[in-house]
């Protein structure tokens, strides 16, 4: 890990999450587009540059929250190793992609806003089914986790963000 290429990477969603196992463990797996923008200084105007499309993995309990938490489109900051593979393409065109290892990933909240809730310890979890099996309990709502309190959806942010 020493000699890991660390990066840092802000960009969007470019489709659906997929989790996936390998073996016992999830993975999810992503693509994050990144488009630089540059001031024209003559303009005054903002240019797009071309946009950088980067693979994504990220495992364990990592890879479980990214496929409930983030969806198409939704701006995120992440962290990771980078990786480069080359391989032959179906047109016999050699190919190097890069890829990333997520350690961290998260909404970036220069660009909306999110709510975040702690994943709820196996204990929490076993107590909130039992809850869920009996009928009429009046203990529903954010104190117990129920999945229909406002806030605690998966993906929280408004519609088209809020923009910085």
């Amino acid at each position: 890990m020493i000699n890991d290429t660390m990066v840092t990477l802000q960009g969007h969603v470019g489709g659906t999450v997929a989790l996936q196992r390998a073996g016992d463990t999830p993975v999810a797996r992503l693509r994050v587009a990144c488009t630089p923008r540059r001031l024209k200084r003559a303009t005054g105007e903002w240019i797009d540059g071309e946009t950088q499309w980067y693979s994504v993995s990220a495992w364990r309990n990592l890879g479980e929250h990214c496929a409930r938490s983030l969806a198409s489109g939704d701006p995120v900051i992440l962290h990771g190793r980078l990786q480069t593979r080359t391989y032959v393409n179906k047109d016999g065109v050699e190919v190097t992609a890069m890829e990333v290892e997520a350690l961290l990933i998260g909404h970036d909240l220069s660009r909306g806003i999110t709510t975040f809730r702690k994943r709820p310890s196996p204990a929490e979890l076993e107590a909130m089914a039992r809850n869920q099996a009996e009928p009429g309990d009046a203990r529903t709502g954010p104190e117990t986790g129920s999945e229909s309190a406002p806030g605690t959806g998966s993906h929280d942010a408004p519609a088209g963000g809020a923009a910085a």
